[in-house]
């Protein structure tokens, strides 16, 4: 990382990507919020809403060398009802949320030509996001491992569905949209009530203070989803294209994983999902 920042909002999110290190990564997304909100005098951190930045000669994300990355089908069921899968669950969640930082940079720093406020809606999420890994980071680290050193991030096999999603939608923001924040991150929405119900048959103290962490998660995602909901209609108006016929049309050109019920219909409709496409979700699985 530089050790000057850049003074430019969509510049320093791309900064920002590039850390590898996840504690340096979250206080620079805690930094980036602060200097775009300063509670202070300080005239705001600009955003140059125009600028069709270059990718950088390296790779993205910055990511730390561990978790090792395997393909979906490698990473073992998660089962809660021991110590072990306990840890593992919670690691699982908490390299979606690690990746969901990512993401949120890549939609700032990513696509140019967009009003002002869609780099704050993904600004907010990024923060939101840093938030999560924090607290799941910190509860994982209170579990006991079996050398009897507590648990971290890094500890498990993870794999990397988001991140390819976002590569491949990098071209279009319209499917960035449309695959990620509607499809991918909304299947959250629908996973966490079900992980729920595992942990509290669990119930031990860890196991409700997991649950009490996506409780708090499961609230935000929504506001996440929500954004992603918006600026995919919006960016359909402006196209002049269908929301809900184009979204099927992405689904097949962009390989998108296809969807398994059950959905919690209450919390996407909190985020914004018409009745219109959830009939068409229920009629449909994609």
């Amino acid at each position: 990382m530089h050790t000057t920042a850049p003074r430019e909002l969509r510049q320093a999110a791309l900064h920002c990507l590039l850390v590898a290190d996840p504690d340096a990564k979250v206080a620079g997304v805690r930094a980036l919020w602060q200097a775009r909100h300063p509670s202070d005098d300080t005239p705001p951190l600009p955003v140059d809403s125009q600028a069709c930045l270059a990718a950088p000669a390296v790779p993205l994300p910055g990511r730390p060398a561990r978790p090792r990355l395997v393909v979906p089908q490698a990473v073992p069921p998660r089962s809660p009802f021991t110590t072990e899968g306990h840890a593992a669950l919670l690691h699982a969640i908490c390299h979606i949320e690690f990746n969901a930082i990512n993401l949120a940079l890549d939609a700032l720093w990513r696509f140019a030509g967009m009003p002002a406020e869609f780099y704050d809606d993904w600004l907010r999420v990024a923060a939101e996001e840093a938030e999560h890994f924090s607290l799941l980071r910190g509860h994982l680290r209170t579990l006991p491992g079996p050398d009897g050193a507590a648990w971290d991030y890094g500890d498990f096999d993870a794999h990397d569905g988001l991140w390819t999603m976002c590569e491949r939608t990098a071209g279009d923001p319209v499917a960035r949209m449309a695959l990620v924040p509607r499809t991918l991150e909304a299947r959250g929405l629908d996973a966490t009530p079900l992980i729920q119900a595992k942990l509290r048959r669990v119930g031990t103290p860890a196991a409700q203070q997991s649950c009490a962490v996506l409780d708090i998660i499961l609230r935000d995602e929504v506001g996440h989803v929500a954004i992603g909901n918006h600026w995919y209609r919006w960016l359909c108006a402006r196209a002049g294209l269908d929301p809900v016929a184009h979204y099927r049309y992405l689904v097949d050109a962009y390989r998108a994983p296809r969807l398994k019920p059950p959905f919690n219909t209450a919390a996407r409709q909190r985020a914004g999902f018409s009745a219109e496409e959830l009939a068409f979700l229920a009629q449909h699985v994609v």
